[in-house]
């Protein structure tokens, strides 16, 4: 029995409590799902409920009267082995084995979609992350958001979300003219000019912008900064892609604020907010009144000097995410945009959406990882792609993953990359590759899952604990998705892998491959559907994360 169908079946008695007259409450006041969950103490049964305290007072009864009904009528329901009264009237539910066993035979047989469900269903985001400037290679400071972005939006599809994973790149401004100045510098032999790009990497792109056009230096300078700007953008860009797609990281939209500017949608913008009242002229400049919705101060979208603010187009840029049909859209941040939380829900409301619901911004703070070295080819950064040939796609991504995004972070990447249960990625990747293992020992002893399933075999006290955190599952991708919070799926791994491991090695007679001279017993059987239940779990949670589930380490 799942929590959804053991849901249902309080609801189903709640309404047989109305039905009969034993439940003063409106029909329309039973609730179509009751929340249910695992109780702190094991002692205390598979599920609990509080139902009974939140409707007793409608009912006009006790709490502990309408529970005490409730688990007469439940205790009655098939599956369920005894229900009990606590404290002033929580539900304490008990499973029999093989309602509980049950669970292995769904899980299996689900495969993939076990833990994907529906609850955001109906709910189309545009998810933009990392954004970082075309002028230089990703470091240190993109990486928690490229983990925990790509982590976001696979856990936002599980629970049945359409999302479009979104790269804005900012590829307009002075700091790309800066871009081609330091390239043409670089490919000419001058000196970079102040506040040029610095770093090997720059040597890189001058050596690619005159293989691909030897005649730079002969060209007018105008024309030359143009070239190797646009040239060595290609170049960049390029890099960035390939680095991202190494570390697992994919875009649906690569969006360029070049073309946002080209397109004129900058100027509509100012003209659609204008409609709406928002938008008022002041000192030659013009401006969106953004005071009205939170924000500190009213922001110019066009200067004096006719010249479009960075503001203006991330103004039009939200215009764009709303007319290409992304009601629900969430920034992910760096830790130095504080100041763009207020900004950016004001623009929302000034487009008549609701701050509240149509637009979230999520700050990530800082991550330093102990032992980094760095980049000799970027100069004072530490490059992404560094940092994954050192430490692993996996290691960084799961260790990144694991932390609310909101915290600070120190790591140590020697700690990350030990073979040893102290280290959470290990110990996640090793029980998923024991399960793995287990499996191919059991068939090659003979033990088949097609051979029978008897779920009430499970009945050990710890095989009952790894079930009920199996159960867990897709509560916890669900209520990631809508707490926009990956790290609880991996802390459920680790939970998972604990339990997997204290299973398994808890008692000698609670084997999956039998002895040598051992036959194969239903309860060989139905350990291995267990035993595979859990591989399935925790590959799938894995998936979510964007990291692999070996099969042998």
């Amino acid at each position: 029995m799942t929590p959804t169908q053991l849901s249902e079946a309080l609801s189903a008695a709640l309404a047989a409590a109305v039905a009969d007259g034993s439940l003063a409450l409106p029909a329309d006041a039973v609730p179509a799902s009751v929340h249910v969950e695992r109780p702190r103490q094991r002692e205390h049964g598979d599920w609990a409920t509080n139902v009974a305290l939140q409707l007793a007072k409608k009912a006009g009864t006790t709490p502990r009267a309408l529970a005490e009904d409730l688990a007469a009528r439940l205790g009655a329901a098939p599956g369920i082995k005894s229900v009990g009264v606590a404290g002033p009237g929580f539900l304490n539910i008990t499973l029999d084995a093989a309602t509980a066993g049950e669970l292995a035979r769904t899980i299996v047989e689900a495969g993939e979609a076990y833990g994907r469900g529906e609850a955001l269903a109906g709910q189309v985001i545009n998810l933009e992350y990392i954004s970082a400037n075309p002028t230089g290679p990703l470091h240190i400071g993109h990486t928690r958001w490229a983990a925990l972005g790509d982590s976001l939006g696979r856990i936002l599809r599980a629970a049945g979300a359409e999302v479009a994973a979104e790269y804005y790149i900012n590829d307009a401004g002075a700091q790309m003219d800066r871009f081609g100045e330091s390239i043409l510098a670089r490919a000419t032999g001058t000196e970079v000019p102040e506040g040029g790009y610095r770093g090997e990497y720059v040597n890189e792109l001058a050596a690619k912008v005159l293989a691909d056009r030897p005649d730079l230096p002969e060209l007018p300078r105008d024309e030359a900064i143009a070239v190797a700007r646009e040239v060595g953008y290609a170049h960049q860009l390029a890099e960035i892609r390939e680095v991202l797609a190494n570390f697992g990281v994919h875009f649906d939209v690569w969006f360029s604020e070049r073309e946002l500017h080209d397109s004129g949608a900058v100027e509509k913008a100012v003209s659609r907010l204008r409609e709406q009242g928002h938008v008022f002229d002041k000192e030659g400049a013009v401006w969106l009144r953004t005071t009205d919705f939170t924000d500190d101060k009213d922001r110019v979208m066009i200067r004096a000097n006719g010249e479009p603010t960075y503001f203006a187009a991330d103004a039009a840029y939200y215009l764009s995410k709303k007319d290409r049909g992304f009601p629900g859209k969430i920034y992910l941040l760096g830790a130095d945009h504080h100041g763009y939380v207020n900004r950016l829900k004001a623009i929302a409301a000034c487009a008549g959406d609701d701050p509240e619901s149509n637009i979230e911004v999520l700050i990530g703070q800082l991550v330093n990882v102990g032992g980094a070295k760095l980049s000799k080819r970027a100069g004072n950064i530490i490059e992404l792609r560094d940092l994954v040939d050192w430490i692993g796609k996996d290691a960084v991504r799961y260790s990144l993953a694991r932390y609310p995004a909101d915290s600070p972070l120190e790591l140590q990447g020697e700690d990350m990359i030990k073979q040893s249960n102290d280290n959470p990625v290990f110990y996640v990747q090793y029980a998923h590759s024991r399960t793995v293992q287990i499996g191919i020992k059991a068939v090659e002893r003979g033990v088949r899952r097609a051979d029978g399933f008897d779920p009430a075999q499970l009945s050990h006290a710890s095989e009952t604990a790894l079930i009920g955190r199996l159960t867990e599952f897709p509560r916890i991708v669900a209520q990631a998705a809508e707490l926009r919070e990956p790290h609880r799926v991996a802390r459920y791994l680790e939970a998972l892998a604990g339990d997997f491991h204290a299973w398994y090695n808890d008692d000698e007679k609670l084997r999956v491959t039998p002895y040598q001279d051992e036959e194969v017993t239903d309860a060989h059987r139905a350990r291995l559907w267990l035993n595979d239940a859990v591989r399935t779990v925790l590959a799938n949670g894995l998936d979510l994360l964007g990291v692999s589930a070996p099969e042998r380490m």
